[in-house]
């Protein structure tokens, strides 16, 4: 009976004592059922966001400040924060939340997304970021992505609308640092090559957050992913991104079928 009623209670305990979840929940009942890849204005929290599809961005906001999933801790009162894959600037708002002081670098692949990226940290009065509207990639000679039109562009997507973007090459930026206090990536299918590419700068790195995706047409390299980890002096969880019920039968992932596995990798030095 006392876990029965754990269970039941947890969603009001949280719903009273968390006032992101009620911010979620008031989102999901505004704009859950909006039309998807439609521009909204959002109001949140003290902020106002112009997001392209919104149902990306209530699920974004749930992961980013309900759950905390890029909360990290530093004695460093201005941590270097690299953003690769910054969308909206959701992430940016927190990490500027959580570190007013911060140094953060945010990249974006996508030129019109990078566009409300700017735009939303300017009127929101967060002129202290660097923006980079450029792919994070193994070189600066570009690349071919697809565009999802919110926070999907990949480079393994097998859609048709693929264009050339410009792109840096990451290793680059992690040389110029002494110290990276946290290091985000949630490039879409590009973060094994860019991680093998960066090698032993990666030891520069105090928190890494790293959302790895596993596409149909392409191989599986969680592996290479986790030794590079091990061999940086790392310490990882593994969290589902997206889950599925008998894998071995649904053997893709039903809100993206071109993918079959989607973690979130959290990495960390004692």
């Amino acid at each position: 009976m006392k876990l029965f009623l754990q269970i039941i209670f947890k969603g009001l305990y949280t719903f009273f004592t968390n006032k992101n979840y009620r911010e979620f929940i008031r989102l999901v009942i505004k704009f859950g059922d909006k039309r998807r890849y439609e521009k909204q204005n959002i109001n949140f929290l003290n902020y106002n966001f112009d997001v392209p599809d919104s149902l990306s961005f209530v699920w974004q906001f749930k992961e980013i400040f309900v759950d905390e999933s890029y909360k990290f801790n530093s004695q460093n009162n201005a941590p270097v924060i690299f953003d690769c894959g910054a969308n909206v600037g959701t992430s940016c708002l927190y990490f500027k939340n959580l570190f007013p002081n911060s140094k953060i670098t945010a990249f974006e692949a996508d030129s019109a997304i990078a566009k409300i990226l700017k735009s939303n940290l300017q009127k929101n009065n967060f002129n202290d970021i660097e923006i980079i509207d450029k792919a994070v990639w193994i070189n600066n000679n570009g690349i071919e992505i697809s565009l999802e039109g919110a926070d999907g562009a990949s480079i393994y997507s097998e859609s048709q609308n693929k264009i050339k973007v410009d792109s840096i090459r990451l290793k680059d930026f992690l040389e110029k640092e002494i110290s990276i206090d946290m290091l985000k990536m949630d490039i879409e299918g590009a973060e094994v090559e860019v991680l093998k590419d960066c090698g032993e700068s990666l030891s520069k790195i105090k928190n890494l957050f790293i959302e790895y995706h596993s596409f149909l047409n392409g191989s599986q390299d969680l592996d290479e992913i986790l030794n590079l980890l091990k061999n940086n002096g790392f310490r990882y969880f593994i969290k589902q991104a997206a889950d599925r019920n008998k894998p071995l039968i649904n053997r893709f992932n039903k809100n993206n079928p071109a993918m079959d596995l989607q973690l979130n990798i959290y990495a960390y030095k004692n």
